[in-house]
C-alpha cells in the first residue's frame, strides 16, 4: 500500500465524518499549524506527510528526514484552511513522535555499536507495527540502521520453528542467501558450513565468545548475526563479537514529546 493511501486512513480514522468541535464553535478563516519539539531528535518521514498535507490544500515547510533538531523550533509548519488544520494537527503529532522517536533510537544504538565496531551493521526485525511498516523502515534507515528482513518474500531465514517442524536440513541450494537461526551451540556447528549467515538468538555473551571464533574457523565466509536482549546498554559487547546486531528496540522507542500551536493568519 501506498504512504499516501496509509496516510489517508489514518487520517480517516481520526475525522470519520465531521470535526464536531470545530464545528460547533464556527472556527473558519485561515491559520498556522506548528508541530514543534520539547526534546531533541532525528527528523524522519516530514517528507512522507508534508506531500499528503500539501494535497489537502496546505502550504507546507518541514525539516527533511535525518535532520536534527532541538527543543522549541518547530519540525513542521503548514499554513491553510483552518478548518483542514484542526482535523489533521493530532494525527500529524502523534505521527511525527513516533517516526522521529525511531529515527533518533536507531540513530543511538548505531553509534554506540560502531565505537566498538565501526563495521557492524545494526539491522530491525520484521516485527514494524501493523500498518505502520513503509515509514517505520524508512525512519530506521534515516537513523543508519538496516532491514533485516522487510517481509517473507524477500530473504531466507530458516528459524528455530522451521527447524522444529521440518527436522535437519541439507542440500539447499537457492539463489538467495541462506540464514539460520540454530536453536543450540551444537546446530549452529553443524550448520556453520552449509549457511550464509548464522542468526544466534538469546546466546549469551560467554556463549557467543567461545562459539563465534569456531564458527569464523569452519566457515571464514560465514556472517555472524546476534539478537535477543540487546539494549543500549549491552549493544557495545554485541558488536566486537558479531557482523549484524538484529534489534526491534527502535520500533518501541518512546514517542518524542511534541507539542502544536495553532493560530490565526
Amino acid at each position: 500500500m501506498s504512504p499516501e493511501r496509509l496516510l489517508e486512513l489514518y487520517f480517516d480514522e481520526d475525522c470519520p465524518y465531521f470535526d464536531e468541535t470545530t464545528e460547533l464553535l464556527g472556527i473558519s478563516g485561515r491559520g498556522r499549524m506548528s508541530i514543534i519539539p520539547r526534546e531533541e531528535g532525528i527528523s524522519a518521514c516530514t517528507e512522507e506527510l508534508s506531500g499528503f498535507l500539501a494535497k489537502k490544500g496546505l502550504s507546507i515547510d518541514f525539516l527533511p528526514s535525518g535532520s536534527p533538531f532541538g527543543a522549541g523550533k518547530a519540525i513542521l509548519t503548514a499554513e491553510g484552511d483552518l478548518k483542514t488544520l484542526f482535523r489533521v494537527w493530532r494525527v500529524s503529532q502523534t505521527f511525527l513522535s513516533i517516526t522521529c522517536a525511531i529515527a533518533t533510537e536507531t540513530k543511538r544504538l548505531v553509534e554506540l555499536a560502531r565505537r566498538a565496531n565501526p563495521d557492524v551493521i545494526v539491522a530491525t526485525t520484521r516485527k514494524p507495527h501493523p500498518g505502520m511498516r513503509y515509514f517505520e523502515l524508512k525512519a530506521v534507515r534515516t537513523g543508519g540502521g538496516e532491514i533485516h528482513r522487510n517481509s517473507l518474500s524477500d530473504s531466507i531465514l530458516i528459524t528455530q520453528n522451521h527447524l522444529r517442524v521440518a527436522g535437519r536440513i541439507e542440500g539447499l541450494k537457492a539463489l538467495k542467501k541462506v540464514e539460520v537461526e540454530p536453536r543450540t551451540v551444537e546446530e549452529a556447528i553443524e550448520y556453520a558450513k552449509t549457511a550464509d549467515l548464522l542468526l544466534l538468538d538469546h546466546f549469551s555473551l560467554d556463549e557467543l565468545e567461545k562459539l563465534v571464533p569456531r564458527l569464523r574457523e569452519l566457515n571464514p565466509n560465514l556472517e555472524i548475526a546476534v539478537a535477543g536482549n540487546i539494549t543500549a546498554g549491552n549493544i557495545a559487547e554485541y558488536a566486537r563479537i558479531a557482523d549484524v546486531i538484529v534489534t526491534s528496540a527502535p520500533y518501541y522507542a518512546k514517542p518524542l514529546d511534541l507539542t502544536t500551536r495553532i493560530e490565526r493568519v
